[in-house]
């Protein structure tokens, strides 16, 4: 799997061909939504900034619950209404505070700054009449996704087998549980449909840490030789055993800026580049740039977004890394009671005539 993950596609970068654009600010307003999954309540906020006629959205994801109806009813938001350009307003962005107290996670500071950078972005689109592939000149292809729909732990090959036959050919990203042992490893392995599996063993004060265990990690990368290894932690036990298998790595959590590319464990061949984990156009471009320079394989997931969120990542894997196991499937994946056909990889996106989004978001 890992041999058909492709750098960023060449072309302008993202920068260059938006930091310029005009936006008009009048108004800005914040939109709760709020769904149940098959593990949690998840809460999410759209920000709609709007202006001239149109309105722009984006999508924050922190995950703390209580921070979304904190923001919606704080009236201290600071005032973002005026004419910007796109580079103008996100260095006022990034000079303002968005919360009203400090959140428990620092990457939530990412999360909203990217909420309102897309929302910015999609607005500023809107009100000069052009769509993101137009102005970043590429063109907009079928997006090759994998689903992270939790199927138990250990890992339940029938609850694979009926996903696959809602989504024929649909490929896997597993989180690694407590109760994987060698006999769950092979039998999900002659599944045939394990791209991914996620070790989180960068994770630290969240519900989804999960320990560094060498022996686990052995099974691991011997009973599923064609998976990719996400976020594998690294420690005295693991660094050897780890170090054979470097091109079967990639990284998530620790990938926040260009500059991280340079501190990870094991110089990188692939790197799951999260949009709003990034949090910012200009640092996104970074990345995809020196993705592409040093041949770096990229691809991208999800944050369990409720709205138009999810499609705006969509889009930006189908624009700059479309053939990677981006997790990024439909949000109908993640909903309690799947229907008996789910959408297939790849998928074919609509976006709006113009803006930052997918139609109908």
């Amino acid at each position: 799997m890992h041999e058909t993950v492709a750098p960023p596609t060449p072309g302008p970068t993202l920068w260059s061909a938006i930091r310029e654009l005009p936006l008009r600010i009048e108004a800005v307003a914040l939109e709760p939504l709020e769904r149940e999954t098959p593990f949690f309540l998840r809460r999410t906020t759209v920000v709609r900034l709007s202006g001239d006629g149109h309105e722009g959205v984006g999508e924050d994801v922190t995950y703390d619950p209580e921070a979304h109806p904190a923001l919606q009813a704080w009236d201290a938001l600071p005032d973002l209404r005026g004419s910007w350009t796109i580079e103008g307003f996100a260095g006022a962005l990034a000079d303002a505070d968005l919360f009203p107290e400090p959140p428990e996670h620092a990457v939530y500071r990412s999360y909203r700054n990217w909420a309102f950078e897309s929302a910015a972005v999609d607005l500023a689109l809107r009100q000069a009449g052009r769509g993101l592939a137009e102005l970043v000149e590429r063109t907009l292809r079928p997006m090759t996704f994998v689903s992270s729909r939790a199927v138990g732990d250990p890992p339940d090959p029938a609850v694979i087998a009926d996903l696959r036959r809602r989504s024929p050919g649909l490929r896997m990203k597993l989180d690694l549980g407590q109760q994987w042992d060698a006999a769950s490893i092979a039998a999900v392995a002659a599944t045939g449909a394990v791209a991914t599996v996620d070790l989180k063993g960068w994770y630290r004060g969240t519900p989804v840490d999960t320990p560094v265990e060498p022996g686990i990690y052995r099974l691991l990368l011997e009973g599923l030789p064609d998976a990719l290894f996400e976020d594998p932690g690294v420690t005295d036990e693991t660094q050897a055993l780890l170090l054979g298998h470097a091109r079967r790595l990639t990284w998530d959590v620790p990938l926040q800026t260009a500059a991280d590319l340079d501190l990870l464990p094991f110089p990188p061949v692939i790197v799951n580049v999260k949009p709003s984990r990034v949090g910012s156009l200009r640092e996104l471009s970074a990345v995809y740039a020196l993705c592409g320079e040093r041949g770096i394989g990229v691809y991208s997931g999800g944050q369990t977004e409720l709205g138009p969120g999810r499609g705006q990542a969509q889009l930006l894997a189908a624009l700059f890394h479309p053939d990677g196991p981006n997790d990024l499937a439909p949000t109908v994946f993640n909903d309690v009671a799947l229907p008996d056909r789910l959408p297939a990889s790849p998928l074919r996106l609509t976006p709006d005539a113009t803006g930052f989004r997918l139609a109908g978001d």
